[in-house]
């Protein structure tokens, strides 16, 4: 079938090797560069276009549920990262240190941020100090550096660009509503912007955030059935407020610890684009981030009035609102149609002579190919039609995908033929809630713990493992 024509060649095919062609896209379509630090990427313009669009959309979400913006320093010292435990324990493998300033050895080492909890918490030292002062929701967008083992474009890198919400409450019961409601922020952005479809969930005790208490995330589903975890939240209660003397005046004149939340997401959306909508021709963007969301090829464009026509088109869908690109360059149609295929382009646009007559086009939808031909004088109405076509589209895809690869199990055995006949994917089983079972389970299957669903199923009362009584119904899947 034409619709099945592979139009780029030097992508390798996912079905023959997905790191592989999940790399091949990073690189053709132009989004990354290595560099001379090993784990380091430049973030080329059409990919920190593409953060941008994910930054603005998600900065607005943030506002407008009472959030500014702030900003930390890049240095942590030593010493103040040593003053709650279990969060320095969490990082101190991936952690950088900075020795010397200039020529001179520093008197105290100074940690390049891996995450900004103890900057925070110092700030709010020295802010907070009546129950007035309280709440207050922050956020930033910066970049932090973990010094990680094994590194993969926009998945892991040794630095990477993030937003990092810190708020601080006066009760637990404050918090944990934020906590909650900033997971709901974020699978709304990914399912209605992203159209990444998500599984909510609580993290088990063994893989929650170092220092939290409790630790959500969303996770979803790539194209090859591993999981990703797109977001997190985290409910810190007052463990940080007690390690740094952070208490408040309240109402009652009694000096009380703050609880407090963050949350975060990162450059990895990326990624989890291109592995929840890619395929063997490149890029398939969701037309919210695309940095380009439809491109106009004039046919025959030298001929008379061809790219008069290919402008006045181009103008109409700026004033529309609407993301556009004209290529008047010298390079053939095919060679265009190549390009914009691979670079995800939602939606494409054809106008020659004879279109020109007829007072029409031809648009084209990347995620399909489907074509339709639609008038000249209500081009803007349509493509904006075809745009909300294509998020669907592709949201609905990738659901399928997903629920083509989740497996419900009852016994370990169940969990290891699913994944031989079937391939990776989901895993939906029981679990007694002993982190031994949890270890057994990823020992014995390869699967590991994603998250504890907040829409929790009874699918069985036995632990998959052990069977002993249930307590949770788990996800389970390798994992990036």
């Amino acid at each position: 079938m034409a619709n099945d024509k592979k139009m780029v060649e030097e992508i390798t095919s996912m079905e023959v090797d997905f790191a592989k062609w999940y790399t091949d896209i990073c690189k053709k379509a132009e989004l990354v560069e290595y560099t001379s630090v090993k784990g380091c990427m430049v973030i080329r313009p059409y990919a920190y276009a593409i953060w941008e669009n994910i930054q603005r959309i998600l900065d607005g979400m943030f506002k407008e549920t009472g959030h500014e913006n702030v900003c930390m320093p890049m240095f942590i010292p030593e010493s103040l990262l040593q003053k709650e435990k279990d969060h320095v324990e969490g990082f101190a493998p991936e952690v950088a240190w900075v020795t010397h300033g200039g020529s001179e050895k520093l008197e105290e080492r100074l940690c390049v941020r891996p995450t900004s909890e103890t900057l925070f918490c110092e700030h709010y030292a020295n802010i907070i100090h009546s129950h007035r002062d309280l709440p207050k929701l922050y956020n930033q967008w910066v970049s932090v550096v973990r010094w990680e083992k094994t590194t993969r474009p926009f998945l892991r890198s040794r630095e990477f660009l993030w937003q990092e919400g810190h708020t601080i409450h006066a009760t637990a019961e404050e918090a944990v509503i934020e906590t909650e409601k900033m997971l709901n922020v974020y699978t709304d952005f990914c399912e209605k912007y992203l159209a990444i479809p998500i599984i909510q969930g609580k993290k088990t005790e063994s893989d929650k955030f170092a220092g939290a208490v409790s630790t959500y995330a969303i996770e979803a589903l790539m194209h090859d059935g591993k999981a990703l975890q797109a977001g997190t939240s985290h409910y810190f209660g007052d463990g940080f407020a007690k390690a740094f003397g952070i208490q408040y005046q309240s109402k009652e004149n009694k000096l009380e610890y703050p609880h407090q939340t963050s949350w975060g997401v990162t450059t990895r959306l990326i990624g989890a684009i291109i592995m929840t909508h890619g395929d063997d021709n490149g890029l398939v963007l969701p037309p919210a981030v695309a940095p380009i969301q439809a491109v106009i090829i004039p046919v025959a464009q030298h001929k008379e009035g061809v790219l008069e026509k290919a402008n006045e088109l181009m103008a109409d869908l700026k004033k529309a609102g609407i993301r556009v690109k004209l290529d008047d360059s010298n390079n053939s149609a095919g060679w265009k149609y190549a390009e914009y295929e691979m670079k995800g382009v939602p939606v494409r646009i054809e106008v020659g002579p004879r279109d020109i007559e007829k007072g029409e086009c031809v648009l084209v939808t990347r995620h399909n190919r489907e074509k339709t031909v639609v008038a000249l004088d209500t081009l803007a109405e349509s493509v904006k039609d075809k745009l909300n076509e294509v998020n669907e589209g592709i949201f609905n895809k990738a659901l399928a995908n997903r629920e083509k690869r989740t497996y419900t199990c009852t016994t370990l055995d169940e969990i290891t033929k699913a994944l031989e006949e079937n391939g990776d994917g989901f895993v939906k089983a029981m679990w007694c809630g002993e982190e031994e079972c949890e270890d057994k389970v990823k020992e014995l299957t390869g699967v590991g713990s994603r998250c504890m669903p907040l829409n929790q199923e009874i699918i069985s009362d036995k632990c998959v493992c052990c069977g002993k009584e249930a307590k949770h119904l788990v996800y389970w899947g390798k994992a990036y």
